[in-house]
């Protein structure tokens, strides 16, 4: 980055979010959030059920500076989820 898109604060390219990862026949879906200069761990882990597609958005206070970090959090997070609490996330 050039010291003027530094100056005036020109916005460069985010990097490309990664496709959705399937675990246990759920498809998680990371999106980090940003907050304040920093990502913040989200993800949707959605699976469908008896013909209706059911999701959970998992959101945590944890910060990164960096996307791929977050990134990498979000889908170890949500993994850890699917495997503690299976279904039971998907429950209205």
């Amino acid at each position: 980055m050039s010291f003027f898109q530094k100056l005036f604060g020109k916005a460069t390219a985010e990097p490309a979010q990664p496709e959705s990862t399937e675990h246990k026949g759920f498809s998680i879906a990371v999106s980090p959030m940003k907050d304040n200069g920093q990502y913040r761990l989200h993800a949707v882990i959605t699976k469908e059920i008896d013909g209706a597609v059911k999701q959970h958005m998992l959101i945590r206070a944890d910060l990164f500076s960096s996307i791929e970090e977050c990134n990498a959090a979000s889908l170890k997070k949500a993994i850890q989820v699917i495997d503690e609490q299976g279904e039971s996330i998907l429950s209205d």
